[in-house]
């Protein structure tokens, strides 16, 4: 039989389905306690729609590979960040012309009020160009922001640092 990590990290993200959880860093831990499958996730940001297809679709997955009690279990601390997505993941989703995200802002302490938008420098998945814009803050889904490269002026989604 297959292991019980094996079988849930091959589960894809309902809304990125280039990747898998494990590529996206939400699959926290596999572990069998007491003949029970228990998968530990963390959700992307609070109040995630996803989550809820996550856990059906890694409870389908794992009774589908022969284990009969499945428990999936949601962890918030600490909380997810993109850093946790796997350099293989962040290449994915270059090549199905989403550009991933660099290193998430670090912080300590109070969190400084800014009133102008985040001036940030984000590569176009098209043609590698730095000459991008944000034209939305959110596009499918919260976590992404849509973009148009000022080069090639293709429109790209692009996952928010968090």
């Amino acid at each position: 039989m297959v292991t019980a990590y094996a079988v849930a990290a091959t589960v894809t993200d309902p809304e990125l389905p280039m990747l898998t959880l494990a590529d996206l860093g939400v699959l926290r831990e596999v572990s069998e306690e007491d003949g029970r499958v228990v998968v530990a996730i963390t959700p992307t940001y609070t109040g995630c729609p996803a989550m809820d297809t996550m856990r059906d679709d890694l409870v389908h997955a794992l009774t589908g590979a022969g284990y009969g009690d499945v428990e999936v279990r949601t962890v918030l601390q600490p909380a997810w960040s993109t850093d946790w997505i796997t350099e293989d993941g962040k290449r994915k989703l270059a090549e199905a012309g989403i550009a991933p995200p660099g290193a998430a802002p670090r912080r300590t302490g109070p969190i400084p009020l800014t009133l102008s938008p985040a001036v940030s420098s984000v590569r176009c998945p098209h043609c590698g160009s730095a000459d991008t814009e944000e034209q939305s803050r959110f596009s499918a889904t919260a976590c992404k922001a849509l973009r148009r490269c000022r080069f090639c002026l293709e429109p790209f989604e692009h996952v928010k640092e968090i």
